[in-house]
């Protein structure tokens, strides 16, 4: 009998709608308070997020190399569900697409022209390296490892373990039956919770972005009225893929993603000034990996300054807002995979393909800015969003590759927003892989709603306050789900080496049995040397 939504889905939407009323009708109200907690956050949790971030990323890597690595998500021997490349496909589509386009211009030029931390005079080629250098850092492994602990631990529960896919039975092992009751509603509820704004950021940032570039390409203005309008408009598109099954839907959208993501990618590498690319990524990498441990854990205590709060804590509170729906979005499509191939696949690739593209996009714009005054520095601390556009114009047909990247960026919201709407519809039906169609649209409203609401009440500021403020209490959850999964590996392997144990008793029963009779046998001149060893013995000897 078909289970219908229960006390998450009716929690859930209530909290969303609530927060939508408010932000429609007192917008400023909502920006203030929203400044308020966010002030709150920054100044008693920030280091949280930091050393959290970190200590996710070496958990990860720990697992993937331990002798874990080898345990299947799914049956001992089963295949893989989705091909590897298509497989890498929707992870890099559902996870950071949208913000690759949006940041791959702006982040480098912003940090060229505000140099992180005051560590370089702005605009020069010492801000140009800490820029390449903080890109690469903030869309790195940390990034992508809040993404693969939810994954992992929700994959090993739904396929390994049989479990229904909700973030609250990523907590059995340490909370027992308890997820059954109130203690698990909460738990979902605030995953759902946290999901919603994550995807609201990433599609207010979308929708922004779609506005500059319809700014350059169609002369369309920059404003709250029309990224709304945009925002209705994309909407219609991915509600109606949310009606389509996932296999259909947002595979195929997400392989068109990476087929034109990948052609522009090598048409600006080879078109643009392809030395000064490699050169800098060259560099990034190695200033990336240098001084990663710094870039970690630093704070401002002695200046006040709040930079590491603008940056790196939005990254990584965003990616934690973000990790409900992106690990289990992962999840779903993982089935087969080893945890070693899962590690590797979610935190490995991604960071290389992350990495190609900011040094690929954001050196060129380097490259026209620094040795052809080509004045995107200014373009991007007017309108952040439009700095890749900007770029774009340095090289030839950019015609085509600006309406290219426009639909690019449309592509990518397509395919987050009708990500969201699978792994929110899992979430409040009882976690069913299979939701619903009319349960995706109606969470697919709610995203919209809520992405309307933080565009009237602060544009991109809102977007960044929303995120740090709702990750804080999922960040907590995720330090428990990371404990319950390791003491869910742990017992798997005590469980493994006892079978294993009483697998060799066994045999070495057998052994001993067998040994006798043929002593027996020998003495009593019955058999001699012609007895039979039993059906079931095995001469390992051999």
């Amino acid at each position: 009998m078909e289970k219908r939504p229960g006390a998450v889905f009716y929690s859930s939407l209530l909290i969303l709608i609530g927060f939508v009323a408010v932000g429609a009708l007192y917008p400023e109200q909502l920006s203030s308070t929203a400044s308020t907690a966010l002030g709150f956050t920054t100044d008693h949790f920030g280091w949280l997020y930091l050393f959290v971030t970190t200590g996710f990323l070496l958990f990860c890597i720990g697992v993937g190399l331990s002798d874990y690595g080898h345990i299947r998500l799914g049956a001992d021997g089963e295949s893989p569900e989705f091909p590897y490349p298509a497989w890498l496909g929707m992870i890099f589509s559902a996870g950071m697409g949208v913000g690759l386009v949006f940041w791959g211009v702006a982040e480098p030029m912003t940090h060229y022209n505000q140099p992180p931390l005051g560590l370089a005079e702005p605009q020069t080629p010492d801000a140009a390296s800490l820029g390449m250098r903080y890109s690469l850092f903030h869309w790195g492994f940390h990034q992508w490892a809040n993404f693969a602990l939810v994954g992992l631990a929700i994959a090993y529960v739904r396929f390994r373990r049989q479990r229904p896919g909700m973030i609250s039975e990523a907590f059995r092992a340490t909370l027992g039956n308890r997820i059954d009751g109130p203690i698990g509603h909460g738990i979902n509820v605030l995953a759902v919770v946290s999901t919603v704004f994550g995807v609201a950021t990433t599609l207010g940032l979308g929708i922004i972005q779609i506005n500059s570039g319809l700014g350059s390409v169609a002369d369309v203005g920059f404003g709250s009225t029309q990224q709304l309008a945009i925002l209705g408009g994309v909407s219609l598109i991915f509600l109606a893929c949310s009606l389509m099954p996932l296999e259909s839907g947002v595979r195929y959208v997400s392989d068109a993603n990476m087929v034109l993501a990948a052609a522009l990618l090598v048409f600006v590498f080879a078109i643009g000034p392809t030395d000064f690319i490699t050169a800098a990524m060259t560099n990034g990498i190695g200033e990336y990996f240098s001084n990663m441990i710094g870039m970690s854990l630093v704070m401002t205590p002695y200046t006040g300054e709040d930079w590491v709060e603008r940056w790196t804590i939005f990254y990584w509170a965003w990616g934690l807002s973000w990790a409900p729906f992106v690990g289990s979005f992962i999840a779903r499509i993982s089935r087969g995979r080893t945890i070693r191939e899962f590690i590797l696949g979610v935190i490995g690739m991604p960071v290389l393909l992350s990495i190609v593209w900011f040094s690929t996009f954001g050196g060129s714009a380097l490259f026209y800015e620094i040795f052809e005054d080509g004045g995107i520095a200014a373009s991007v601390s007017q309108e952040i969003s439009s700095g890749l556009f900007h770029m774009l114009e340095f090289l030839p047909f950019h015609e085509i590759t600006g309406p290219l990247v426009l639909l690019l960026i449309i592509l990518f919201v397509i395919t987050s927003a009708n990500s969201a709407t699978f792994v929110l519809g899992m979430f409040t039906s009882h976690g069913t892989i299979t939701p619903k169609p009319l349960m995706r649209v109606l969470w697919g409203v709610v995203q919209v709603l809520v992405a309307g609401v933080l565009l009237l009440s602060g544009g991109l500021e809102a977007l960044q306050t929303i995120s740090i403020v709702a990750a804080l209490p999922f960040m907590v959850l995720m330090i428990f789900m990371a404990a319950s999964l390791l003491k869910s590996l742990r017992e798997e392997r005590r469980q493994a080496e006892f079978h294993e144990a009483l697998q060799r008793s066994r045999i070495q029963q057998m052994l001993e049995e067998y040994e006798e009779k043929k002593e027996q046998a020998e003495v009593e001149e019955v058999w001699g040397d012609h007895i039979e060893p039993p059906k079931d013995y095995v001469d390992y000897s051999r």
